[in-house]
């Protein structure tokens, strides 16, 4: 598989050990990787195109901030991982807004570097190879994992919120959670089971996901916040 990696970042030096850090990456993981370097953020936005697997950001440019163009680049691509490059850790909070994976702290070393970088392969190969079958009332869907945003129970039926549309299907959580078998999903209450990479915010008992507030149960608050952290490296 060829992934495609992007590094945004106006500052040359930077730019060259980002560079570096994936070629080394890439020998050392026998993996096929294509980088296309930009020096803004308007140039990577102003005719994007949805081909990028990861996206290295600088979050300070001076013609387009990381963080606007990482807003931009989500209107034409959801699936896209970002992980932001800063020297200042107080503007990475801002990673929830645009779904970032993480963030790196400039000088970047190659050990955490290539841990995130693993991260994201991992995540991407999981993206492309998990399917599920859903036994709707209309029909066999095969439903990728990753176009699930959540899953709720209605007494004995599942509704499934997914990018393709909602889905009924008589079945249960139990089970469903036992064929997706993915570390992704996490319950956030005893009725809905979540995809951590839709959550796009937290306000409250509340966390967003695509658009719609689910209440996190007070017995599960603990552990879900716990997993959501640990699942964007802990640091969003």
């Amino acid at each position: 598989m060829k992934f495609n990696i992007a590094v945004v970042e106006d500052d040359t030096t930077s730019s060259t050990i980002i560079i570096n850090h994936i070629n080394r990456f890439s020998k050392e993981n026998n993996e096929h990787i294509e980088i296309f370097a930009f020096e803004d953020g308007d140039e990577i936005t102003s005719d994007y195109e949805a081909k990028y697997d990861v996206i290295f950001l600088d979050i300070e440019m001076k013609r387009l901030d990381g963080v606007l163009a990482a807003k931009k680049i989500r209107t034409f691509d959801k699936d896209v991982i970002i992980i932001f490059i800063t020297n200042m850790p107080q503007y990475a909070i801002k990673g929830y807004e645009v779904e970032a994976l993480s963030y790196l702290l400039k000088p970047v070393p190659y050990f955490a570097f290539q841990q995130e970088l693993a991260k994201s392969i991992e995540r991407i190969y999981k993206r492309k190879k998990q399917y599920i079958l859903l036994k709707t009332d209309n029909g066999m869907v095969r439903m990728g994992v990753s176009d699930i945003f959540y899953i709720e129970t209605m007494k004995h039926y599942l509704i499934i919120h997914t990018k393709s549309g909602v889905y009924k299907m008589k079945s249960s959580l139990k089970k469903l959670i036992e064929e997706l078998n993915n570390s992704f999903f996490c319950l956030c209450n005893s009725c809905y089971l979540v995809n951590l990479d839709e959550v796009t915010g937290v306000s409250g008992d509340n966390i967003i996901v695509n658009g719609d507030n689910l209440k996190i149960s007070r017995p599960r608050k603990k552990s879900f916040m716990e997993k959501l952290a640990s699942h964007f490296g802990g640091r969003l």
